[in-house]
């Protein structure tokens, strides 16, 4: 029997959600009939609609904790209520660690954790008003292998898993704390980080399903996470990766 998850009404925030991964999310919810709002440091040229609806953008650095602050106090006094927070702004460029200067780390300290803390610190008291508040923070496999060239972006990410399941047991019964770690995803700007159509498909290959996630496929993990479906799972960490990576030793084994 079909069934879809209905979230008509209810406010969720996403960080980061004008483009790739963060537009595949609110898509997402646009369809699942929420009202959704989002935030980044510049404005986009356009906003997705699905069904005539669309985001309600506002320019925040969500680095800065005074500016999530008023951005939260905004929407609340036009929403009236926040429902869902989906913690998914993110990402750093390819440096070597003893490359990137202090200030350079902290920065990407500030983007992949601390963001995450100051929207959660700022939204507790009206997700804690909200029916089933919950959050969902959006992290990265990055967080539990090693990340060469990333390494301080998969530290922020196991230190915001970590932040996850404790949140999830000191706010509840009130507030549910789960998270996304997503694997390989194809976004608009996978093939400047992965090269052409062949290259692509080799890295491709290492995933076992053989494809990247698409965007969308990571938002409807959050909406489950969201929903009713979901209402006695929290602390937990969803994988969305495909299976994650081929083990290297199976290219060394004659039956692989």
């Amino acid at each position: 029997m079909a069934f879809t998850i209905d979230l008509t009404d209810q406010v969720v925030l996403v960080t980061g959600g004008a483009r790739g991964v963060g537009e595949g999310i609110v898509r997402t919810y646009l369809a699942a009939g929420a009202h959704v709002e989002i935030c980044g440091r510049s404005t986009p040229e356009s906003l997705s609609e699905v069904e005539g609806r669309s985001s309600h953008f506002t320019a925040v650095d969500v680095r800065e904790s005074d500016q999530v602050s008023a951005w939260i106090e905004d929407i609340v006094s036009r929403r009236g209520r926040i429902d869902v927070v989906v913690n998914n702004a993110g990402g750093a460029p390819y440096s070597d660690f003893v490359a990137g200067s202090p200030r350079f780390h902290a920065k990407i300290n500030d983007l992949n954790f601390m963001s995450a803390l100051h929207v959660m610190h700022a939204a507790y008291q009206h997700l804690k008003e909200a029916e089933h508040g919950v959050v969902v923070n959006i992290t990265s496999i990055s967080a539990r292998r090693p990340s060469p060239g990333t390494a301080v972006y998969g530290a922020a990410k196991a230190a915001l898993e970590s932040l996850t399941t404790s949140l999830a047991v000191e706010w509840a019964p009130d507030i549910r704390v789960n998270a996304v770690s997503c694997g390989l995803v194809a976004t608009p700007g996978s093939a400047d980080h992965y090269g052409d159509a062949e290259q692509f498909a080799k890295v491709a290959a290492t995933i076992p399903r053989g494809v990247f996630a698409t965007p969308e496929e990571v938002g409807q993990a959050c909406l489950l996470l969201t929903s009713p479906l979901a209402s006695h799972v929290t602390g937990a960490v969803l994988n969305v990766d495909g299976g994650g990576e081929w083990p290297a030793f199976l290219q060394h084994t004659p039956n692989a």
